[in-house]
């Protein structure tokens, strides 16, 4: 019989995902079967499973800490802001429409059947389920009809780990006010507490840890330093991009060679599977710059990347709200490069049309103008993992679409990609501006050498190998500072369904 826990927090960010996929790899070490499971999720970081589904990003790389493939019932309810008041709804990894946030609220709780049934299907293939909640129980006023937090725990009988975030600052606050505001039969279920991100010297905070113990009733689990290598993991939510211009440069590293390269990201409101960017971000001799409206894009970049979107055609607009589009014409008349990746790839088209109002009222908006393609937006998502390799060569690529526009044109017979036997992308006749449906592919590690010698660069990173070290370095990290032992003993048995 599995046995299952849940990881809450006090707020957004606090470091619930990570700690998930620390543990997943610690208990995988002790021999046991782990599945991850988040109820709702909202995130723009998706990932496209074996079976064809969409799942958040966090719980693809906490299924990979489990040493398992992804399935969509590790996270059913997926949530995908495209405006500040409405989402697309996708349920067990498929879309279902796009809800107002209004209306979601009235509906949520009709979720929580398939909910549980996604997490008994999980909890009857392992030994232990490690539940993620989602923002903070502690918002009163979403508990009604809640799935992510309270609501699934108590439906499902599930102990819970309450996380706080000391880097914010008023940790002590944050745990016993989540207390303070729970109902009863909601603190009830937690089990016990730690405390994330620490920085300095651990024995600062015994007296604070203690009296946490005293106030709360709850034992300590483990007060955990801030674990730096995080950022080499693939972040879940927007907020977690830099804000600053650029991301400064990282000391040189034995045997880098040559000037770094300048590839310029411009942030729209809406971005989309950012993580993208991870294995450029994570090496030597790139330096990616995240630009935020109001600074011009630098004039110097070897590469401008256009990321994907939940609303191309508003962020299409507020792209040349912010002047980019002029900055990006300047780019190419120098010679430089640019690449656009699903959402980035429409917008470098001549056109994108959307007459079923996928993403708002029906419309149609010119694009950049750099490729000679044109993208109508459908109603059918095309969901796959796909392998292949550059069109020119025999350097394999790997990656997922996932989109839900049809682009079309004479540039795309200069497909610069095969994906299981058919051409993929658009580039232009100088070769110096692509696009792509094609997520992922910069974690191919001889794609992105290819393609950065292309640029004028080198790769000598082993990226997938650098997440995996991660994650065993992250679960290290969590048997130093938790008590793994309690953990597995607070577990309680999943309750079979009747």
């Amino acid at each position: 019989m599995a046995k299952a826990i849940m990881i809450q927090g006090t707020g957004s960010n606090v470091g619930k995902s990570l700690i998930v996929a620390g543990l997943a790899r610690a208990f995988l070490w002790r021999g046991l079967r782990v599945r991850p499971f988040k109820p709702q999720n909202m995130s723009n970081n998706a990932a496209v499973t074996p079976q064809g589904g969409e799942i958040g990003r966090a719980q693809a790389l906490q299924a990979r800490a489990a040493g398992v493939a992804a399935h969509t019932d590790m996270n059913p309810v997926l949530l995908k802001p495209q405006s500040a008041t409405s989402a697309q709804l996708i349920l067990q990894g498929r879309h279902i429409g796009t809800q107002e946030a209004a209306a979601f609220g009235c509906r949520k709780d009709a979720l929580l059947t398939p909910v549980l049934q996604s997490f008994h299907r999980l909890a009857a293939d392992c030994d232990l389920v490690l539940v993620e909640g989602a923002g903070s129980p502690a918002e009163t006023n979403l508990r009604a009809g809640d799935i992510a937090n309270m609501g699934f725990a108590r439906a499902a009988q599930v102990p819970v780990i309450l996380t706080g975030d000391i880097d914010r600052g008023g940790v002590i606050a944050q745990i016993i006010g989540t207390q303070a505001v729970l109902d009863p039969g909601d603190a009830a279920m937690i089990c016990g507490f730690a405390v994330n991100k620490f920085r300095g010297d651990l024995r600062l905070f015994d007296a604070g840890r203690d009296d946490i113990c005293t106030r709360s009733g709850w034992p300590s689990l483990g007060v955990i330093p801030w674990f730096h290598a995080a950022q080499t993991l693939p972040a879940e939510d927007a907020m977690d991009l830099p804000s600053h211009p650029h991301r400064p440069a990282p000391p040189p590293l034995p045997g880098a060679k040559g000037q770094r390269l300048i590839v310029a990201v411009p942030v729209l409101p809406r971005i989309a599977n950012f993580d993208d960017l991870d294995p450029l971000i994570a090496e030597p001799d790139v330096d990616v710059r995240m630009i935020q409206p109001g600074t011009p894009l630098p004039g110097d970049a070897d590469l401008i990347i256009l990321l994907g979107s939940k609303a191309t055609l508003d962020d299409l607009a507020d792209l040349r709200r912010a002047g980019w589009d002029i900055d990006i014409a300047a780019h190419i008349r120098r010679g430089g490069h640019v690449l656009g990746l699903c959402g980035g790839y429409q917008m470098l088209g001549q056109s994108i049309s959307d007459p079923s109002g996928i993403e708002g009222p029906a419309r149609r908006a010119a694009g950049l103008g750099h490729l000679h393609v044109d993208t109508v937006l459908g109603k059918t998502k095309r969901l796959a993992q796909c392998d292949g390799h550059m069109t020119d060569s025999d350097i394999p690529v790997r990656g997922y679409e996932i989109h839900m526009g049809e682009t079309t044109g004479p540039d795309r017979a200069r497909g610069w990609l095969s994906l299981n036997g058919r051409p993929e992308g658009a580039q232009s006749s100088s070769g110096r501006v692509k696009g792509s449906y094609l997520h992922g592919i910069f974690g191919s590690d001889p794609f992105r050498a290819a393609f950065l010698t292309q640029l004028g660069g080198h790769s000598d990173l082993a990226f997938e190998a650098q997440i995996d070290d991660t994650l065993d370095a992250l679960a290290d990290h969590l048997e130093r500072f938790m008590d793994i032992d309690r953990i597995w003993q607070l577990a309680r048995d999943v309750t079979p369904v009747a």
